[in-house]
């Protein structure tokens, strides 16, 4: 008699922060059901989930499992009682090469005009030490002066574990735990921008704006930048703007996964929903 195959778990329990970080570079689309320990995982939706692995296929297509009291990332979706799924995406030759932009998750039927308008979406922050300092109202005035729209504006104090992964591709620098101390160390602004003025991309555009990193740099080269103007010196350089469009959708991804984007932009919200195990 031929031994039994094994079978493949369709969804992957996510536990640890290791196990976080390394479904994030999963290449294509990961599906994440975030749950509550007294509720459980939607049932409903696996149905659904293995009709839908099967048509894209099993590389391009990931579902997962995080219980919110487990990881502290997930720390603002403790205590909900509606089902959460967060989605995410790392570009692969299959998927869509346009450009994505964001909507707010909220049924007042613009979900579908912003989500098709094309227009490219970084992520811009006001550091604490911008915002401890007063500076935020006038970083906005600067913002709005040179084209920008401002999609949503959140003021939020990060947490370590965030910014220990927002800030993963630095974690040899010498000056990285000093740079999450202090982006954990009061208040930010959590800016989500796009421009449907002039000729440069969004990203470009805002990374002009900013200036040279080191604000004793920007005074030297580019009085006029934001850096100039309101940075004292490294860390404390006022603003923080995504390097690329990789950097963008990644960043996007981890700050706010309560958006959602069309096409290559990383994250949603499915809202409320059927879920098994009482409500979410």
């Amino acid at each position: 008699m031929g031994s039994k195959k094994k079978e493949i778990a369709l969804q992957v329990n996510i536990s640890t922060q290791e196990l976080w970080e390394e479904m994030l570079s999963s290449k294509g689309l990961t599906v994440v059901d975030v749950y509550q320990g007294w509720c459980g995982p939607c049932k409903p939706m696996v149905s659904l989930f293995q009709k839908m692995r099967i048509e894209v296929g099993l590389d391009l297509l990931h579902f997962a499992l995080a219980e919110a009291d487990h990881l502290e990332v997930l720390e603002k979706y403790r205590g909900k009682c509606e089902p959460t799924f967060l989605f995410y995406a790392i570009r692969d030759e299959a998927l869509s090469d346009e450009d994505g932009c964001l909507s707010h998750d909220e049924d007042n039927g613009e979900d579908e005009d912003m989500a098709s308008s094309g227009k490219t979406c970084t992520l811009a922050i006001i550091k604490p030490d911008a915002v401890a300092h007063g500076k935020t109202d006038e970083i906005i005035m600067k913002i709005h002066e040179a084209g920008f729209d401002i999609l949503t504006n959140e003021e939020r104090t990060m947490t370590e574990a965030e910014m220990r992964l927002f800030y993963q591709h630095r974690a040899g620098e010498e000056a990285f735990e000093k740079l999450v101390h202090h982006m954990c160390s009061g208040p930010s602004h959590l800016l989500i921008l796009t421009r449907s003025e002039g000729t440069e991309d969004v990203i470009t555009a805002w990374r002009m704006l900013m200036g040279p990193c080191d604000p004793d740099v920007a005074r030297r080269e580019q009085p006029d930048s934001l850096r100039a103007q309101f940075g004292t010196e490294m860390p404390f350089n006022a603003v923080h703007g995504s390097q690329d469009r990789g950097d963008a959708s990644r960043e996007l991804a981890l700050l706010f996964p309560t958006f959602k984007f069309s096409d290559e932009v990383p994250e949603a919200s499915l809202g409320p929903g059927a879920r098994s195990g009482g409500p979410h």
